[in-house]
């Protein structure tokens, strides 16, 4: 048997606003993933924390702030010194197109803006997460 996708859904800094992270969660609950959500002002410490201890595939990261250049790097930097080299990174929100390259340059795989389908979200990551365990 298969083992279910983990997905780590995480609202890093001082956004505010989680509606689209919750639909996004659920969305991937729904696709039948196993969502754990950590809620508002996380800092990348605890969100690499969590991604370890919960032993995740997928860590998604929902920015509205503006800050997408400091802190996701930062996250993916975290989880990968504690070992989860084979976590794959997703973002979502407010970013420009002319960050996106940016962010695929420090470990982010895709990137989701607003008004994409919930089904494009869940397909990426089982094509990744299919791809990563071989």
């Amino acid at each position: 048997m298969t083992r279910v996708i983990r997905v780590l859904v995480a609202k890093p800094g001082l956004d505010g606003h989680d509606r689209g992270a919750k639909v996004v969660a659920r969305a991937l609950r729904d696709a039948g993933m196993e969502v754990i959500y950590t809620g508002l002002h996380a800092t990348p410490e605890e969100i690499a924390e969590a991604a370890v201890q919960e032993d995740v595939d997928v860590v998604g990261l929902s920015i509205l702030s503006g800050a997408h250049r400091t802190l996701v790097p930062k996250v993916v930097e975290l989880v990968k010194k504690k070992g989860k080299e084979d976590v794959i990174f997703v973002a979502g929100g407010i970013i420009p197109e002319d960050d996106i390259p940016f962010l695929q340059e420090h470990g982010v795989s895709g990137v989701f803006g607003p008004g994409t389908p919930l089904e494009d979200i869940a397909t990426f990551i089982r094509s990744h997460v299919s791809a990563a365990r071989g």
